[in-house]
C-alpha cells in the first residue's frame, strides 16, 4: 500500500543560481548541496509532506528547472498540469527578485489556472538580518555588487561570506500579497522554512481539491459525467487510487494527466 493519500506536481522556477537545485536537495535529502552545477533543462525529485490537521499526506512530484534563458522553451513544457509552482530569487541579488513577474506571467500562462503559486526568498543565511525590516531599500543598495552580469552564486563564493540584504522582507510580501501568491524567505544551507515551503504550497492544494470535490459532490449533474471528471479539482487533474484505480473508495490522489 502506497504511503501517500495524494499526488501533486510542483516545478521549481526562477533565475539561475538562486538554489532551486538546492532547495530541491534540502527537501529530498536533507543535505546541503555545495557548490551544485547548473541545472541543464530539468531535474527530478519526490517528497511526501503531511497536512497537519487532517494527517493526510501529499507526494509532492518536484520538477527544478533550469534558469537559464537558452532552456526557456524546454522547461515551459514542463509547467503544463503543474498544481504547485515554487518562483525562487535570492534575497542578496535584486535583479532575480525584478525577474519574478517574467517567472509569474509564465506559470499563469502554462500552469494550471488554479495552480497554487508560493515566492520563495532564498539564501536568507547570507545576511545578518533576521527578518529584513531593517534592510536597505533599492535605492539604497549596494549597486556594487548588483550588477545585471553577475549571479547569486558567483557574489558569494567567498566561503562564510555576508552579503548586503538587496530585497526587504516587506517588500517582497507586499509583491506577493498583490499578486494573491503566498511567500517565504527560505535557507537552503541551514534548512529555513525550506519544507515549510512545500508544506504552505501543499495545504492550499489540498484546500483547492476538497473545496472542488464538494462542490462537484452538490451538483446532480456533475455525477456520472465520468471517470476522468469525477471528482478532479481543476482542468488535469484527475482521481485515482494509488494502485492506479479511478474510483471513489479507499484513498485517492491527485494525478496529472
Amino acid at each position: 500500500m502506497s504511503n501517500w493519500d495524494y499526488l501533486s506536481k510542483f516545478i521549481l522556477i526562477g533565475d539561475s543560481s538562486v538554489g532551486k537545485s538546492s532547495i530541491l536537495v534540502r527537501l529530498t535529502d536533507d543535505r546541503f548541496l555545495t557548490d551544485p552545477d547548473p541545472t541543464v533543462g530539468v531535474e527530478f525529485g519526490s517528497h511526501v509532506v503531511e497536512i497537519p490537521e487532517t494527517g493526510e499526506r501529499i507526494k509532492c512530484q518536484c520538477w527544478d528547472t533550469a534558469g537559464s534563458e537558452a532552456f526557456r522553451s524546454i522547461t515551459r513544457s514542463y509547467y503544463r498540469g503543474a498544481a504547485g509552482a515554487l518562483i525562487v530569487y535570492s534575497i542578496c541579488h535584486r535583479p532575480s527578485f525584478l525577474h519574478v513577474a517574467d517567472w509569474l506571467r509564465d506559470v499563469r500562462q502554462h500552469a494550471e489556472e488554479s495552480c497554487s503559486i508560493i515566492l520563495v526568498g532564498n539564501m536568507q543565511d547570507l545576511c545578518g538580518d533576521e527578518d529584513g525590516g531593517s534592510s536597505e531599500g533599492p535605492e539604497q543598495a549596494d549597486t556594487s555588487t548588483s550588477s545585471e552580469g553577475s549571479t547569486p552564486a558567483q557574489r558569494t563564493s567567498k566561503k562564510g561570506a555576508q552579503r548586503r540584504r538587496e530585497v526587504t522582507t516587506e517588500e517582497a510580501r507586499t509583491f506577493a500579497e498583490r499578486e494573491g501568491i503566498m511567500f517565504v524567505e527560505t535557507s537552503a544551507k541551514t534548512g529555513l522554512n525550506v519544507t515549510e515551503a512545500f508544506q504552505q504550497a501543499a495545504r492550499d492544494i489540498h484546500s483547492k481539491f476538497v473545496a472542488a470535490a464538494a462542490a462537484k459532490g452538490n451538483n446532480a449533474h456533475d455525477r456520472g459525467a465520468g471517470a476522468h471528471q469525477q471528482g478532479h479539482s481543476r482542468p488535469g487533474v484527475g482521481l485515482v487510487t494509488p494502485t492506479g484505480e479511478d474510483t471513489a473508495k479507499d484513498r485517492q490522489c491527485c494525478v496529472v494527466v
